[in-house]
């Protein structure tokens, strides 16, 4: 600046500070999306990141596969190998991805980029995987919303199986009912995308985050309501009796170790990058290690509280048939998953008389809170990865994710779409989502300098302390045992040999590594995609 300025006027003193000020707020107009992405890409509060993390927790699994799984593998004695795998994999599996998504606070692709360029092509298949899941899933939350509808008045009729396959899906196993699409389904599936819109395209915590608060608390008062009632029905002890009678020659079988083991991976949804992305949108003050130790400990009681409810009703419907246990199973209905909600309950229903009326309606709402608060969690990994990478908002990237997968699901709407979603959720849950929990237990445990984390994780922790235990745990421990999960799925579906399963599994791997490398290879428009936090 001259000095001469000075002398002859304050004008040109003034105009020169205003261009200093505004010369920094220039360069910013470039970077407005980038810090605009990180407003938006924030918790509110610690508690809108527990519940938003128990609502993807607690889901359909919880409800329709958990009490069917303990039933099936020894009853009581399953508590052992359960325990055994919360405790050594759950938790600890779950710290790790607290601890590596809170100290990049970025996306998981971006997270992978940054510790090797090599590994960004992984980085966008574990997102894609949970991507998949969402797809499919929206058909099921379609099913669940249209039986909360009938349940206000039985519309299922006396025979439940029959109206649910033949009469509701119109199902047929012949791949020419593909493109056959059942209107009703079909219009209830926009629906529940547009829902689904609403919610995750706004700020985190003004959508999802303030959602969580809501509809998490309700999801728990209803199933509460419905298992304390359950637990009064006379012949309830019957159904319980047969879910925790311990079989104890069953802890001898490989069987039961990695059913145990699978539940924990399948209902806390573990390595498919939705904890890792949660935790990077956590504040920088959080107790990550008591977190995961709540979410925890919170899925496995909401699971069990479940198991008792179904087998309370399942044991009253025993007694009022005057009938065995086995006899009920005989008949199909003591069943894990779609089965157990839409053809079990819904035939309990009809025999509770006018109570059916109101325990219907609640129970139908609760599974429906409970897929929704699921899927709502499906759409953020892959959303963030492309914001990250692209520079867009959140707003654009959510509606792009899911106007893909909403046109994507509508395959699932189909009279095909009950037995292409049998495939396709074989093929992620048995092979593509066990392949991403190694990639995420071998680079977080291997790559990453997790050891580092320690100090911080344990100067903050107001529960259990990390350590060496943990650390191998993680590096050798949980990676042998997914890897032999994962074995052990190829090879069943190796020996099942339906060929018609295993074009769909080609036809979606193929569809899988495309868009990866899609992503991948284009080049990023955003400058800072390759600067990335360290918090830990």
């Amino acid at each position: 600046m001259a000095t001469n300025d000075v002398d002859i006027s304050n004008i040109k003193i003034e105009q020169e500070r205003d261009e200093e000020v505004q010369a920094p707020a220039t360069i910013s107009e470039k970077d407005t999306k980038v810090i605009e992405n990180e407003k938006s890409n924030e918790w509110g509060s610690n508690l809108s990141f527990l519940l938003a993390m128990i609502g993807s927790a607690v889901g359909l699994g919880n409800i329709w596969r958990f009490p069917f799984v303990l039933y099936s593998n020894g009853g009581g004695a399953f508590y052992i190998p359960y325990l055994v795998a919360l405790l050594i994999f759950g938790i600890p599996f779950l710290i790790l991805e607290y601890a590596v998504g809170y100290n990049f606070k970025s996306s998981f692709a971006k997270a992978l980029y940054k510790l090797n360029s090599k590994f960004e092509f992984l980085g966008w298949i574990v997102p894609l995987c949970t991507s998949g899941i969402m797809v499919y899933y929206s058909a099921v939350i379609g099913w669940i919303a249209i039986y909360v509808v009938l349940s206000f008045y039985k519309g299922w009729g006396d025979q439940p199986g029959n109206y649910f396959g033949n009469v509701l899906l119109k199902s047929t196993e012949e791949a020419s009912g593909l493109f056959r699409f059942v209107p009703v389904i079909l219009l209830t599936m926009i629906a529940c995308w547009i829902l689904i819109w609403f919610i995750s395209h706004k700020d985190l915590e003004r959508g999802l985050g303030n959602v969580s608060k809501i509809l998490v608390p309700i999801l728990f008062i209803i199933m509460i309501f419905i298992v304390v009632y359950s637990l009064t029905l006379d012949g309830a002890s019957i159904g319980l009796n047969e879910l925790f009678h311990p079989k104890w020659e069953s802890l001898g079988t490989f069987r039961i170790w990695t059913s145990a083991f699978g539940q924990i991976i399948f209902s806390m949804s573990l390595g498919v990058s939705m904890a890792f992305t949660y935790a990077g949108y956590s504040g920088k003050s959080t107790d990550l290690v008591s977190n995961a130790v709540t979410i925890a400990l919170t899925n496995s009681l909401f699971e069990n509280f479940c198991a008792l409810g179904v087998f309370s009703v399942l044991g009253y419907m025993a007694n009022l048939k005057n009938i065995s246990f086995a006899q009920l199973k005989d008949e199909g209905l003591v069943n894990g998953g779609p089965g157990l909600v839409f053809v079990a309950y819904p035939a309990v229903i009809n025999v509770l008389g006018k109570f059916g009326r109101v325990l219907g309606p609640l129970f139908f709402i609760t599974v429906f809170l409970a897929g929704l608060t699921s899927i709502l969690s499906m759409v953020e990994p892959i959303s963030f990865c492309i914001q990250n990478k692209f520079n867009i908002t959140r707003k654009h990237s959510a509606t792009l994710v899911i106007v893909i997968g909403a046109i994507l699901s509508l395959l699932f709407s189909s009279k095909y779409g009950s037995t292409l979603l049998d495939y396709v959720d074989t093929y992620i849950n048995n092979v593509l989502a066990l392949f991403c929990t190694i990639i995420e237990c071998i680079i977080f445990a291997w790559v990453f300098p997790v050891k580092r984390t320690i100090r911080t994780l344990n100067d903050r922790s107001k529960t259990i302390k990390v350590g060496t235990w943990w650390i191998l745990i993680i590096r050798f421990i949980l990676p042998l045992c997914i890897a032999v999960f994962w074995v052990g799925g190829l090879v069943d579906i190796i020996k099942d040999g339906n060929v018609a399963k295993t074009v769909v599994f080609a036809i979606t791997t193929v569809i899988m590594v495309a868009i990866s490398a899609i992503f991948t290879f284009v080049r990023p428009t955003n400058k800072l995609w390759d600067q990335v936090e360290n918090r830990l």
